[in-house]
């Protein structure tokens, strides 16, 4: 049993990075969700026991790795991600899918200004208001991405 609860988180979040790496048209991918971000949000959100810091670390790293930048840099703002949904997410979990999206726009929004930052330290510095448009897109995805993960973890009784 706690295997396939670990399987569905797991995957998920292996989903969830190959979703980050999928190819997109360049117009579009100007606006990538921040699929990994909102599937470790949700997780941490939902089962705190279980899914934290050390998670978003690993998976961060495992997108550095996937995008071939500077190693560590997704790891710091995933671990951050975890961070600020474990310091709310007593709160958060009780609110309507609308009201956790509006809780999500600073949690994207500032991972999204740490990334950028990141950036410009090594050399490569994008426009900066297109760099939070992923975090306006993953707002608004985010109560699909919610409730999808929301049904598997009811599905499979991940507790």
């Amino acid at each position: 049993m706690a295997m396939r609860n670990s399987l569905l988180i797991a995957l998920s979040i292996l989903a969830a990075l190959l979703l980050s790496i999928m190819p997109m048209p360049s117009p579009l991918d100007l606006g990538r969700p921040m699929w990994l971000a909102m599937v470790l949000a949700y997780w941490v959100m939902a089962l705190p026991h279980r899914v934290g810091l050390l998670t978003a670390w690993v998976s961060g790293l495992a997108t550095d790795v996937l995008y071939g930048e500077l190693f560590g840099q997704h790891a710091l703002v995933m671990t951050l991600v975890a961070w600020l949904v474990l310091l709310l997410h007593q709160r958060i979990r009780r609110f309507p899918l609308w009201q956790q999206s509006l809780v999500m726009l600073p949690v994207l929004g500032i991972a999204q200004m740490v990334l950028l930052w990141l950036n410009s330290l090594s050399g490569n510095r994008p426009p900066t208001l297109l760099f939070l448009m992923p975090a306006l897109v993953s707002v608004f995805l985010w109560p699909w991405v919610s409730s999808v993960l929301s049904v598997l973890r009811k599905r499979f009784h991940v507790y």
